[in-house]
């Protein structure tokens, strides 16, 4: 029988997935866990493996559809197995067009870019004897103009997959656009000059669902906020000779990362989430780093941060942090947390009041360190500090369990040598 490639959920909340590009053509034979094609989430895109070896078959879903999790987008067929039956249901958009006759041989992307414009096959006619994609698109540029022919035209204009759908969210003619890739190939920079040189008149997928998420949890999450200025002179001093020591670039996050993860093993009360109306304890310590991207804002997770050295979990969150930046993130890289940081001293803000990540009962936002007048054996003294906030979801955590996590924190701050007791 033939296998089913369905769209999957990579997510606990999600329900669709944008197919970002076919990695194979209908009628290409395929291999069990070769990549498949490419989608996007609201977080992440991932390539799909093949769930079976076979040969490619009814493929509904187009570049650029966004389907609900669970549709079949496409069947795997076994050799010889007979052709591929109708499925269940197609993506909106995605009608096939009639088939050539028997005897006219059809390259498969020529097949693909017939069904995604409609474009009767039996109406070409090739000299070589196969209908090839240059026939099909000179087919479409003969005809009067229409969307499928500016689809066309906009598919024979070099440029990467990124830029194109980039150009696609931004509502940026790719064809207007002069390319300094290869060849004049459009890069993704090149949109986003072009989109960042005109009024903005829309918001890409990232930013619109971190606005919905956000404005869910500020609207059902009772916040309460806990302040706390900390010195930070020793933290300085681990943090310079943390970096001699192990030779790698330690930063002030590696180092509340290391600490934070301490701070939530003694008081695991806070490692929890608001969830179907109750609260759930984490097992494991894994925490979440708020990452700004071109895009918006993404959060990808040091999984039992806890157990990590310092130059492991440097490791983990530059990886994390460029992969992100880069769209590259995988499922596994945004789940699981329990418990987020964010970070905004190196643009130098004092302090601020950061949103509960749901469903997470807290958040901690951390400023940037000055050298501020403080009182020292009752002398005034300059000394360098640090403002935190907690923000916490009254629903899951009280300000007795706040505040101890985050007089605990404190302390591990000013003397991190707490650490080794």
């Amino acid at each position: 029988m033939p296998t089913t490639v369905i769209m999957p959920a990579l997510e606990l909340a999600q329900e669709t997935g944008k197919v970002v590009r076919w990695l194979k053509s209908p009628g290409d034979t395929v291999t069990k866990g070769e990549p498949l094609l490419e989608i996007e989430t609201d977080k992440v895109t991932t390539e799909i493996e093949a769930a079976a070896s076979g040969i490619l078959r009814e493929v509904t879903a187009r570049e650029g559809d966004v389907v609900p999790v669970g549709q079949t987008i496409a069947l795997i067929v076994a050799p010889g197995e007979a052709g591929a039956a109708a499925l269940p249901s197609r993506a909106a958009g995605a009608a096939a067009g009639p088939s050539p006759p028997a005897a006219v041989k059809v390259s498969p992307l020529a097949r693909r870019i017939a069904e995604q414009h409609g474009v009767d096959l039996a109406q070409l006619k090739a000299a070589s004897g196969t209908i090839q994609k240059a026939d099909v698109l000179a087919y479409l540029e003969s005809q009067p103009a229409s969307p499928a022919a500016d689809g066309a035209a906009a598919r024979l204009t070099p440029a990467s997959p990124k830029a194109r759908r980039l150009a696609a969210e931004r509502s940026v003619d790719i064809r207007a656009l002069r390319g300094s890739g290869p060849g004049g190939a459009i890069l993704a920079a090149d949109v986003l000059s072009a989109s960042s040189a005109r009024p903005a008149g829309g918001v890409g997928t990232v930013w619109r669902i971190m606005a919905e998420r956000m404005t869910a949890s500020w609207t059902t999450a009772p916040h309460f906020y806990l302040f706390r200025e900390v010195n930070v002179g020793r933290l300085v001093s681990w943090r310079e000779q943390a970096s001699k020591q192990s030779g790698a670039r330690i930063t002030y996050t590696d180092l509340l990362v290391k600490l934070v993860a301490t701070a939530l093993s003694r008081h695991p009360a806070v490692n929890a989430s608001w969830k179907d109306g109750a609260i759930a304890r984490h097992a494991d310590i894994n925490l979440g780093l708020a990452v700004a991207i071109e895009d918006g804002l993404v959060v990808p997770v040091i999984h039992r941060a806890d157990a990590l050295s310092l130059a492991d979990i440097a490791a983990r969150r530059e990886d994390l942090v460029s992969r992100g930046q880069a769209g590259k993130l995988r499922p596994a890289d945004i789940q699981g947390g329990g418990f987020t940081i964010s970070n905004l001293g190196m643009y130098g803000v004092d302090a601020f009041n950061a949103i509960v990540n749901p469903p997470q009962a807290a958040i901690l936002a951390v400023g940037r360190i000055a050298d501020r007048v403080v009182a020292v054996n009752g002398q005034p003294a300059v000394q360098p500090t640090m403002m935190l906030t907690l923000s916490c979801d009254h629903r899951a955590l009280d300000g007795a369990r706040g505040a101890q996590f985050l007089g605990a924190l404190a302390e591990l701050i000013e003397e991190p040598l707490a650490l080794l007791v």
